[in-house]
């Protein structure tokens, strides 16, 4: 069987697993750090990207990194912005419920908008 055979029978979420968990995760934006250009916007978690990887914006894929023991992607922010005019979506890489909560509460106020799929159980 081929890598691509078997990664066709994975599930978007073992796909996601697969894809963070072998890449490097580049934290730009530490827990507590302020957005560069909105100030006011604190991120609550470690917030960076998987390097070696295209997102929705031409940069590397954008990841969330909490603090729960088991390693997968949790929830997936899927994020419309009009003022970049582009769409993207945020991985949350082994984020805690409240985690995730903490995670929609910082897109809340942004002119973006955002919506959690949280990881089925």
């Amino acid at each position: 069987m081929t890598d691509f055979e078997a990664w066709a029978r994975l599930s978007l979420w073992e796909q996601a697993d697969l894809l963070v968990s072998t890449a490097e995760i580049v934290i730009d934006r530490p827990a507590g750090s302020a957005h560069p250009k909105v100030r006011s916007f604190v991120y609550p978690l470690d917030y960076g990207f998987l390097r070696d990887t295209q997102g929705g914006d031409g940069e590397g894929i954008d990841v969330w990194v909490g603090s729960a023991a088991v390693p997968v992607v949790s929830a997936v922010a899927c994020t419309v912005d009009l003022v970049k005019r582009n769409s993207e979506v945020k991985f949350l890489w082994r984020c805690s419920p409240g985690e995730i909560a903490m995670v929609e509460r910082f897109y809340a106020p942004q002119p973006q908008a955002a919506v959690m799929v949280r990881r089925p159980s």
